[in-house]
């Protein structure tokens, strides 16, 4: 017999060559598992991983980031922006390099997004011990500040030896690839395993194709499900990530036509039917339009479709809140199918959708049900437009105006990114989204600094679309680095840098929860510790224009229109700057239509807090579980 056919490599040489090979394949459609890598180098990954990459060339792109947080928000844009179906590594260093990683990977798998971490660690033969950057634990010479990725990661690995990597590059695989399971994955790589020759099967750098299917529902949950949509008279159905991630848009829409059941949608769901759509009732919850959480108040039937519901959806359990209301779960997950005591239906989201609408040949909501909520719609419409409107251009914007100015110019080719403050509220109830990837939220973590790195993801993953970074001045003081990175690369995006001196959303929950906004502005600090007077005089334009962004300052509605116009025909990462007025000064968008549980101190001595108890106590006393 011949003896089996090897390939002397290293670990990290290996790792990458097996990483070239990787698919995935979903209704015949391939595509690279693992696209490219991000990395930053230092000790522990430049002799190992970085070498590999260099020797390896175009076969595993690399793309150089300035931040490791940063370049894992990139590699998640860059999933979500496909769907799932491709993914992107992140290579650092030991130490400080490792551990920077940790809130990528927490965003990642909170939002069940795949990205692949491989980060150096320690000597695995302890030869020189300890090194540089490592953290010794006396009661556990196991341990190292990787093992800070456990809990954020869904899968975790240590390869201490060279043949380990075979099944541990395996299971990595089959988690980025597993709808379910999926979120940030870690290789912890050894920097002097990473370094070790071995003599590898030639069958570990065959191609391999991970077949995501679509799992059909269970015939008697099937009948179960349908069962309740036909005995119920005013159902809701919110379309969660779950509806994008399994391209199920169409079946939605087609759901929606057959059964004129309204359509709300969660911030990772919103997008799942176009705004104009006559099902289509916007935002739920927190942020959602009067339209959707009055229908959400009175539904008999709730009917989740790759959804988790967090507590915006679900206004901390107080939105649901007829007598008798019954929740019905479409959902790929198991885990998240049985919640809130829901008639589960396990499947993935189009294949569930389709066997629903099939099911229900015939079956319609009663037409007053379709009135009703169809002027509810058209009168959120306007009060849209009352928001978005701006009669004197020649003053400065609200941060309300700026949307309305982009939302004049965009087409469904454009693609908007945002992720904290109080933006993400006004774009969840105000937002037009023409297209199923036009809206990209990231608000499971809702993490500050995720938009720009993101932007360049998102870019990378659609090269011919209008990508807009919309970030507020406190998300943009904590995470500015990959301006440089699109410079350098030429990966073309606008951002829209809004200034308003402060922290506004979380300015304006201090102030709901008795705290009087202290510590949210960018003012001067007085001398009883007061935060007063003129805003600092800091200018974020400069800054990014230091960075090497085309910048353009608008200072008031018409200058604003005409900027975003031009920074829509550039051909390089620009950004339009534009100070808003405060929402103190300038009505904005409609108020929270729901509640948000954010607990108030039980005593207090001043009276805001005395009082924003009181209002709590009267949320709470409606708050309900459903079993």
């Amino acid at each position: 017999m011949n003896a089996p056919t090897t390939r002397r490599l290293t670990v990290a040489q290996a790792l990458v060559a097996f990483l070239a090979h990787q698919y995935t394949e979903r209704d015949g459609r391939r595509h690279r598992l693992i696209n490219a890598c991000w990395g930053i180098f230092g000790h522990g990954n430049v002799a190992g991983i970085g070498q590999a990459l260099l020797e390896s060339g175009d076969a595993l792109p690399y793309l150089q980031g300035r931040n490791e947080q940063a370049m894992v928000h990139a590699a998640v844009g860059y999933a979500r922006q496909c769907d799932r179906l491709s993914a992107q590594a992140v290579t650092t260093s030991i130490g400080p390099g490792a551990t920077n990683l940790v809130t990528g990977a927490a965003l990642a798998t909170v939002n069940r997004l795949p990205v692949l971490l491989l980060p150096g660690d320690v000597f695995a033969t302890r030869t020189a011990d300890p090194v540089l950057q490592q953290l010794e634990v006396p009661s556990a010479g196991d341990v190292s500040v990787n093992d800070a990725l456990r809990p954020v990661s869904r899968y975790f690995d240590r390869v201490t030896r060279p043949e380990a990597l075979i099944p541990a590059a395996l299971q990595a695989m089959r988690v980025l690839a597993d709808p379910v399971e999926t979120g940030a994955v870690t290789l912890a790589l050894p920097q002097d395993v990473q370094a070790e020759a071995y003599d590898w099967p030639e069958e570990f750098f065959a191609d391999r194709v991970w077949r995501i299917t679509r799992p059909a529902p269970d015939p008697r949950a099937l009948a179960d499900a349908v069962r309740a949509v036909r005995g119920a008279r005013r159902p809701l159905l919110i379309a969660g990530g779950g509806v994008h991630h399994s391209e199920a848009e169409d079946a939605l829409r087609a759901f929606a036509d057959t059964t004129g059941i309204p359509v709300a949608s969660t911030q990772a769901g919103k997008g799942s039917l176009r705004y104009d759509h006559p099902a289509d009732v916007g935002g739920i919850g927190h942020t959602g339009t009067a339209t959707a959480d009055a229908l959400a108040r009175e539904a008999d039937l709730v009917i989740g479709v790759g959804t988790r519901y967090t507590d915006f959806t679900t206004a901390s359990a107080t939105l649901f809140a007829a007598p008798r209301v019954r929740f019905l779960n479409l959902n790929i997950a198991s885990f998240d199918s049985h919640k809130l005591g829901a008639t589960s239906l396990v499947a993935d989201a189009r294949a569930g959708l389709e066997a629903l609408t099939r099911a229900l040949s015939g079956h319609r909501v009663a037409p007053e049900y379709e009135a009703a909520y169809g002027a509810a719609k058209a009168e959120w419409e306007r009060r849209v437009d009352a928001a978005y409107g701006a009669p004197d251009a020649s003053v400065r914007p609200s941060q309300t105006q700026v949307l309305g100015a982009l939302d004049a110019l965009v087409d469904d080719s454009d693609i908007v990114i945002n992720a904290a403050g109080s933006l993400p509220g006004d774009l969840h109830k105000l937002w037009r989204a023409r297209s199923r990837r036009q809206y990209h939220l990231e608000y499971g973590y809702s993490c500050m600094g995720y938009e720009i790195p993101a932007a360049l993801g998102v870019r990378l993953a659609a090269p011919d679309r209008p990508v807009w970074a919309l970030v507020g001045d406190g998300t943009y003081l904590m995470n500015p680095t990959e301006i440089v990175t699109a410079v350098q690369e030429g990966i073309n995006f606008t951002m829209v840098l809004v200034q308003n001196h402060g922290y506004a959303s979380i300015g304006g929950l201090s102030e709901q929860t008795g705290g009087e906004r202290f510590g949210t502005a960018y003012r001067f600090r007085a001398e009883d510790g007061t935060y007063t007077g003129a805003p600092l005089p800091v200018d974020l334009a400069a800054n990014a224009a230091s960075l090497g962004m085309q910048v353009i300052r608008a200072a008031t509605v018409a200058e604003l229109r005409a900027a975003l116009a031009e920074a829509r025909g550039a051909n390089r990462p620009t950004c339009v700057y534009v100070e808003t007025e405060t929402a103190d000064t300038v009505p904005g968008a409609p108020e929270a239509q729901a509640w948000w549980d954010v607990p108030v101190a039980e005593t207090a001595t001043r009276p805001a807090a005395v009082a924003a108890r009181a209002e709590y106590d009267r949320h709470t006393a409606a708050r309900r579980r459903h079993l």
